[in-house]
């Protein structure tokens, strides 16, 4: 009985086509990705700033004649979704220009292609038997497991780097508080061997 619905699963997951990286993003650079597509082609696009300066990154999609489809400026994260309505090659740019001296890291999800019915006769006057019922439910909550996880991973990226950043400036200010007390240190010493100096120098002028 479960063979059949992990064929399918299978069968369905092959119609669907998709890009999933994490990359760095060097301030005043721009970073462009290329995808050959098909007419009648849908494609979708999240993107998330995971780390660096103020976590936003300008985006911009363009299709083969340069058409401008999605342009935002200083974004942390946002979803886009196109149809396309001519062949050849879409270009997805991340630019990071308007940032002097933080790189960014962020996260890109490339998905091409629709969502193919499980079955053929999905959509029939029939009524889903057992098995396919259960397919169908079993699709929907791996769908809801691939974006919890996702996001989870998101997260834990995200708040592991604010930690890593965290821990650096603490210790920075760590060093710098040892070495400001070392410094007040050795100046009480000296300013109290100063005072015992000009002590013994009074003394000997009177003797």
């Amino acid at each position: 009985m479960r063979h059949p619905c992990l064929l399918i699963l299978a069968v369905y997951i092959a119609f669907i086509n998709a890009t999933e990286l994490t990359f760095e993003l060097p301030d005043n650079e721009k970073q462009c990705f290329y995808e050959d597509l098909e007419q009648g082609v849908k494609f979708d696009i999240d993107f998330q700033v995971i780390a660096g300066g103020n976590y936003d990154v300008d985006c911009f999609v363009s299709d083969p004649v340069n058409s401008m489809l999605y342009q935002e400026r200083k974004k942390q994260y946002d979803s886009f979704s196109h149809t396309t309505t001519m062949k050849g090659v879409y270009k997805v740019c991340f630019s990071n220009e308007f940032s002097t001296f933080s790189h960014k890291t962020v996260y890109l999800d490339f998905r091409t292609g629709e969502d193919a019915r499980l079955l053929p006769d999905m959509n029939g006057a029939t009524a889903l038997t057992q098995m396919e019922s259960a397919c169908l439910s079993i699709h929907e909550i791996l769908k809801v497991v691939s974006d919890s996880q996702t996001w989870y991973r998101l997260r834990e990226a995200q708040d592991r780097l604010r930690a890593e950043d965290l821990n650096e400036r603490v210790h920075i200010w760590s060093i710098g508080e040892a070495i400001i007390l070392f410094v007040v240190c050795i100046g009480q010493v000296l300013m109290l061997k100063s005072f015992f100096n000009d002590k013994k120098a009074s003394v000997a002028t009177s003797t």
